[in-house]
């Protein structure tokens, strides 16, 4: 009975851990170039070589603080093979470059340095172990306004 109830508990303990992350995810602030929109660029780390982040659904940014704000975008996520905008399940991004997400910001924000945080979400496989996930990873960056 003692035993039972000791696989019990650490089997709650185990289940409230957190899931080992399999990229390092970093974003940065890109300024807009006459008249265009910035963007902010959203870079994958591979931490174990056989994950793969899937082209679709494509990575999602949702900017939580800061003054710029994710602009609907007018083109195919950057990044993806042969820049397929609808690929198949099973084509992966091309993680030696960033995906990138166009912004505006807001004309009232006064010059200087001010902090942005979001939330990037994905979705990525592990064809060896035979497995998908949803992956959310919260960022933060600086975006300067000349």
């Amino acid at each position: 009975m003692t035993l039972l109830v000791s696989l019990l508990i650490a089997g709650a303990l185990l289940d409230g851990a957190p899931r080992p992350t399999h990229f390092d995810v970093k974003a940065s602030f890109t300024p807009a170039k006459r008249n265009g929109a910035g963007e902010v660029g959203v870079h994958f780390v591979a931490k174990d070589p056989d994950v793969k982040i899937n082209e679709f659904p494509p990575p999602r940014l949702k900017l939580e603080r800061g003054p710029a704000t994710v602009a609907v975008p007018t083109r195919p996520v950057a990044a993806m093979k042969g820049g397929e905008s609808g690929a198949a399940p099973g084509h992966y991004l091309d993680l030696t470059l960033p995906v990138t997400f166009p912004v505006t910001l807001d004309p009232t924000t006064p010059r200087g340095s001010h902090d942005a945080t979001g939330t990037v979400t994905y979705f990525y496989c592990s064809k060896r172990e035979g497995w998908c996930r949803k992956g959310t990873t919260e960022v933060a960056f600086p975006i300067s306004v000349p």
